[in-house]
């Protein structure tokens, strides 16, 4: 063991997640290099480090610190560097060697019990005295709070949220109630702050936990796509998790209505709850919803005048249904479009565009994901967007460590467009659908394309099958497959599928096939073939564009299973592909990789050839998929790039956001479209083998479909109609509102 003291004369790098933090010290003209979880610590400071000293093999002899205790700088020169470093806003090198020269030694102890005096000093007036002495002591009690704090377990980063939230007042909320931190803070939830609790002493039938228990039910039931709970399922989830019997937590759910934080609703003569921001999301979504629903004047005499001359020049011929939805879209302020493939939703798009541009009107095209947006820009020849994008995700400086995320078009800043058209909206959750209302206001024409039968978000809600159902909006179904599409077994049988029909799966076809395995072995196998070698060529793409896709995430056939053995045929290891092995999984260079879950605040750039960056931005989304092309092990660093050469440098810590995509689960795959996908039929849990799981798989493909596995599996699912339970009220509050009015 070694042991140096000095100060810091630069951070290198640091993770701000868990303080791995990379630093030069300097020690009487001599430099170290210095590695290790540094809980916090600014340049200039002076430190006594001690650790092993090790040899890198790139970057040279280092200290590897196992402990270290941050010193009052006691000398002059280093009073000077840390004064000078940045450390005190408002004091550079050449102020700070004139206050050391003052007051010599004595320079902290001036600044902590008589600050007034530092208005002695030449360019320093007595409110910036106060200043400079309030961030001294600022920086003192933020040390030791975040000290007091890695006791719980709580990352730096985290640390410096509850700091900036509750000052010297954390202290008592981490011992009194620290489940308020769940309410004030994102980042805190309800286990978090259970297990502090536990250290804390708090009692399990303590008030503050079992209330904090009841919303983290319901917040984990969100995570499931539902916007409530039946009282009896969330009676018996909270119980379960918070290991108290049920009266203990019936009884406060009176006192959290009261306060605001559930709603308890009847609805077909039993009690539901929700959390309330939930139910006002509804609500005011509902409201948005009816307010944009409002008719317009044009004859439609007239409108079919102008269609048939857009059908002349286009050289296309609409069914009724079609023209119904062109009619409907100039004269509605809110038209839902829906139909499965091959039914001319991209036909009806394209036309509803060109009558609106002949009656010089503005359009905005936006779809959920970034490859829905892609696909949406190829069919139309117009720039869509993703929602996020279109609402224009902004992030805001909060604190020096966070970032709040908002949109910057809401009701006050409302989208410049006479009409607005959405792709894939059976994508949307309860969340962005409100989050796109606010942005456009009642006039603005709002159409909505989107196939009902496919998997619902993965959000909470279920917004456009709860609009169609509460028949108070003008809907199109399009349901005739024109003559084109009905020369594809993709489209004819994705249609056989929804009804329910039997597929005949020994017919040869050119762009469905099946291939018979009864064996989870074989079937990866087959698999693994065709990927690597039958379908590349066959579809003219690489086997990064062809996507397997799976029912499940565990079992023999899962993702998790699979992944593992596909990339060690697809990607094996090499000595010139670096790698990196965290929670059990490896991630190498040239990997597929998904995003999975939305991270607003990560910024990607876009390089040219000269590796210049032409383009910036922030925000990857869930299901977002891209390939490895770096891994940087001493900046701790995992670059991939994702759609749109958009490149995005994931630290070490932030590679639980991602996992290996060679093959995903079907709920990934909405609004993607691939030149071909391969899917294992094996047996499985009932609840996932469903037809709209198949029928949304199917669906996902552009020129090939290959299905591996037993066809009695593959019929059961065709026949299976059950569907998930989703827990959602839009419907009903659309339904009150309406006759309301």
């Amino acid at each position: 063991m070694a042991a140096v003291c000095g100060f810091v004369e630069r951070i290198k790098y640091r993770n701000e997640d868990n303080g791995y933090t990379v630093l030069s010290l300097v020690n009487q003209g001599q430099e170290y290099t210095l590695v290790g979880n540094f809980h916090y610590i600014s340049e200039g400071e002076m430190i006594e480090a001690v650790g092993a000293m090790t040899e890198h093999p790139v970057y040279g002899e280092q200290m590897t610190v196992e402990s270290y205790e941050i010193k009052v700088p006691e000398d002059t020169t280093a009073m000077e560097r840390y004064l000078g470093s940045g450390a005190i806003k408002g004091v550079g090198p050449a102020l700070a060697a004139r206050i050391v020269r003052r007051f010599k030694a004595d320079t902290f102890r001036v600044m902590e019990e008589e600050p007034e005096r530092l208005s002695e000093v030449k360019g320093v007036s007595e409110k910036m005295a106060m200043s400079i002495s309030q961030q001294i002591e600022q920086k003192k009690e933020m040390r030791q709070a975040m000290m007091f704090l890695q006791e719980y377990g709580i990352s730096m980063n985290l640390a410096a949220k509850i700091y900036q939230e509750y000052g010297p007042r954390l202290y008592s909320v981490i011992r009194e109630n620290p489940y308020q931190m769940a309410d004030d803070i994102a980042g805190v939830g309800f286990k978090m702050a259970d297990e502090i609790a536990r250290k804390v002493g708090i009692f399990t039938d303590s008030d503050f936990r079992i209330k904090c228990g009841v919303l983290y039910t319901l917040l984990q039931a969100s995570g499931n796509g539902h916007t409530y709970l039946p009282e009896e399922e969330l009676l018996c989830q909270s119980s379960e998790l918070l290991k108290v019997e049920r009266p203990f937590i019936e009884k406060h759910l009176m006192d959290m209505q009261l306060d605001k934080r559930l709603v308890i609703r009847e609805e077909e003569g039993k009690r539901v709850i929700y959390a309330s921001q939930y139910y006002y999301m509804e609500l005011n979504t509902a409201k948005m919803l009816h307010d944009l629903n409002i008719r317009g004047h044009m004859p439609e005499e007239e409108i079919r005048t102008k269609l048939l001359k857009i059908q002349k020049e286009e050289q296309i011929e609409l069914d009724e249904k079609q023209v119904k939805a062109v009619a409907e879209a100039v004269n509605s302020g809110l038209l839902i479009i829906t139909g499965g493939p091959g039914t001319g939703k991209t036909t009806t798009i394209n036309t509803i565009i060109r009558f609106f541009e002949s009656e010089e009107m503005e359009i905005l095209l936006a779809a959920p994901t970034g490859r829905a947006a892609k696909r949406m820009t190829e069919a139309t020849g117009y720039e869509a967007r993703t929602i996020h994008r279109l609402l224009e995700l902004t992030g805001v400086p909060g604190d020096e460590r966070s970032v709040s995320m908002h949109f910057e078009r809401n009701e006050e800043n409302p989208l410049d467009a006479d009409a607005v058209i959405i792709d894939e909206t059976s994508m949307v959750d309860i969340h962005l659908m409100q989050s796109l209302l606010k942005a456009i206001n009642p006039g603005t024409r709002l159409i909505l394309v989107g196939d009902v039968n496919q998997l619902p978000s993965v959000g909470p809600g279920n917004v456009l099958r709860d609009m169609i159902d509460s028949q108070c909006f003008n809907v199109v179904m399009l349901t005739k497959i024109f003559r084109q599409a009905t020369q594809s077994d993709i489209v004819v049988n994705a249609h056989k599928i929804n009804g329910g029909e039997r597929i005949p799966l020994g017919k040869k076809s050119k762009d469905f096939l099946f291939i018979k395995r009864e064996d989870p072995n074989a079937i990866i196998n087959a698999m693994i073939t065709l990927v690597q070698d039958k379908l590349p060529g066959y579809v003219q793409a690489d086997i990064y564009d062809i996507q397997i896709m799976t029912p499940m995430r565990k079992g023999a056939i899962g993702v998790e299973r699979l992944n593992t053995i596909l990339q060690e045929y697809l990607n094996p290891p090499s000595r010139d592909k670096p790698q990196k092995e965290t929670a059990g999984v490896i991630y190498r260079v040239g990997d597929k990789v998904m995003q999975t879950k939305n991270n607003y605040n990560i910024e990607w750039e876009v390089r040219n050839s000269y590796g210049i960056p032409v383009d910036k931005g922030t925000g990857i989304y869930n299901g977002d998929i891209g390939i490895i092309r770096e891994i940087n092990s001493f900046a701790e660093l995992v670059t991939v790039e994702f759609d749109e050469g958009r490149l995005v440098e994931y630290s070490y810590k932030q590679l639980e956001e991602l996992e290996l995509a060679y093959a995903i689960t079907i709920h990934k795959s909405q609004g993607s479209e691939y030149p071909a996908v391969v899917i294992p039929v094996f047996s499985g849990p009932r609840m996932l083998m469903t037809r709209n799981l198949i029928y949304t798989a199917v669906t996902r493909a552009r020129s090939c479909v290959c299905l591996v596995g037993v066809p009695e599996i593959f019929q059961e699912m065709v026949n299976n109609e059950t569907e998930q339970r989703r827990y959602s009220g839009l419907k009903d509050r659309i339904c009150e509102i309406n006759q309301l009015s």
